[in-house]
């Protein structure tokens, strides 16, 4: 019987990356379609953005677990649970260092301490009724000792699962090899290995650890770890000669990896469409600014008002100014809420979203049109495409999507969420805003008030 290896992915966890709210959907959009394990998310830093962000992952992703990090504070695992309170499949991955230098210098704590923050930090993760990883950061650097005493805590506090992180990159291949077999071999749970790829071997250092006995490599598109389109081709050419398999989907590897790829680059060279920053545009305004800058950098934006809209962005932007300063995204809010505001054509009456691990996202919507009710039914690529696939369906009409952006307006788990898409029709820009308590409706609103806007100015050329 063939061995399967567990492939977790780390490309959202690089540090420093500039992916924005859609790209990073996109890449978890990827990476499930791929059959990848565990699609892990950096810890809780924004408790309104990025809560928000594993909510909306959560609406696609049912098979891939979602891991998402905690442990350096109490209130880390509170968060990191409330974000993984819509998953499917849900992980809490408690992140703390075992080498002398990084719990004193991290941490801040000695070593009897520390085996008690693990033991706090898991059992208080396991309380939440997700599964528990302790990712032991540092530790072919720590006193081997401690490290067989700080894997037992953990796993004596209700760990599910252990990882060895070699963070220094300090061992050569079989010597990493060959401690993980020790770990592996004294360790009830299953193993899995994060490997450094400053001297280019993290590659080497995984399949040798899996052939240790290790059950889970970390991968990322990217970054200082094993490459995953690397470590996916060892899989396949070596695999049966080795007797181990992993679940990812090797036809499709090469495309999917290039694919995410296209979107790491264009974010880190500011070329992406997905998602407009304030880097991006050099959108930066105050109050102070004057009327022909505001409309300056609405045209930057790519939008093409009339006069008389131009006038009632300026009026809502000095509104809004008074308050805070004016960035790209203020800016999109303000015009899809002032500009062209027009009586709808389209009237949402309901939808009713089919999502699940075994089945194909579906959304019915039902919309009226002049006191006659239409309705659509389609299959998406999660709830969301399908959503403004049906739309699409029941106004016999397909815009093009440039961008699409989702944001929490409120705190806690009600959060309301404003979601605002920006549809092209020709050469012209049209926005629309949409917020509810709810990530598809808010998102379903906001599309159609797009399309109501495009619909009744061409009504009226």
């Amino acid at each position: 019987m063939m061995k399967q290896i567990k492939i977790a992915d780390t490309t959202l966890c690089r540090e420093n990356n500039a992916f924005g709210f859609k790209e990073k959907i996109e890449i978890a959009r990827q990476l499930e379609k791929l059959n990848i394990d565990i699609i892990e998310l950096p810890e809780i830093t924004n408790s309104r953005t990025d809560i928000l962000l594993v909510r909306t992952i959560s609406a696609f992703v049912k098979n891939a677990y979602l891991s998402v990090g905690a442990g350096m504070g109490a209130q880390s695992i509170a968060q990191a649970a409330e974000a993984l309170a819509n998953a499917q499949k849900g992980t809490i991955r408690i992140e703390l260092p075992v080498s002398p230098v990084c719990m004193e210098y991290m941490c801040h704590k000695k070593p009897a301490k520390m085996l008690e923050w693990i033991a706090a930090c898991v059992k208080e993760a396991k309380a939440t009724g997700h599964a528990v990883e302790f990712c032991a950061s540092d530790a072919t650097r720590a006193e081997t000792d401690f490290l067989y005493t700080a894997i037992k805590t953990a796993t004596e506090s209700g760990a599910d699962k252990i990882t060895i992180c070699d963070t220094a990159g300090s061992l050569l291949p079989d010597d990493f090899a060959a401690f993980v077999k020790e770990i592996a071999e004294h360790t009830g749970v299953p193993i899995g290995i994060k490997c450094s790829d400053k001297a280019g071997l993290a590659a080497a250092q995984a399949i040798l650890a899996v052939r240790a006995g290790a059950d889970c490599v970390k991968c990322a598109v990217g970054g200082d770890t094993v490459s995953l389109d690397t470590f996916g081709s060892i899989i396949k050419d070596y695999g049966t000669d080795y007797n181990i398999c992993a679940a990812i989907k090797n036809t499709e590897l090469h495309r999917t990896i290039n694919q995410i790829h296209w979107i790491t680059d264009n974010a880190k060279n500011d070329k992406s469409t997905v998602t407009v920053s304030e880097a991006d545009t050099g959108v930066t305004l105050n109050k102070d600014d004057d009327r022909e800058t505001v409309l300056s950098a609405v045209a930057r934006l790519g939008y093409d008002l009339s006069d008389e809209d131009k006038g009632k962005v300026y009026d809502e932007f000095l509104r809004v100014a008074v308050k805070k300063n004016v960035g790209a995204k203020e800016l999109d809010a303000i015009v899809a809420s002032a500009a062209l505001q027009v009586p709808a054509t389209y009237k949402l009456i309901s939808y009713i979203i089919n999502n699940g691990n075994i089945i194909t996202a579906s959304a019915h919507i039902v919309l009226e049109k002049d006191g006659a009710q239409i309705e659509g039914i389609e299959l998406g690529d999660g709830p969301i495409d399908a959503s403004f696939i049906a739309i699409d369906k029941i106004i016999g009409h397909h815009y093009e999507l440039d961008d699409f952006q989702i944001q929490a307006v409120t705190e806690g788990k009600e959060a309301m969420a404003s979601a605002l898409v920006k549809l092209r029709a020709g050469s012209k820009l049209y926005s629309g805003k949409g917020i509810s308590t709810d990530v598809i409706g808010a998102s379903i609103r906001a599309y159609l008030n797009a399309i109501n806007k495009i619909v009744y100015e061409e009504a009226q050329a």
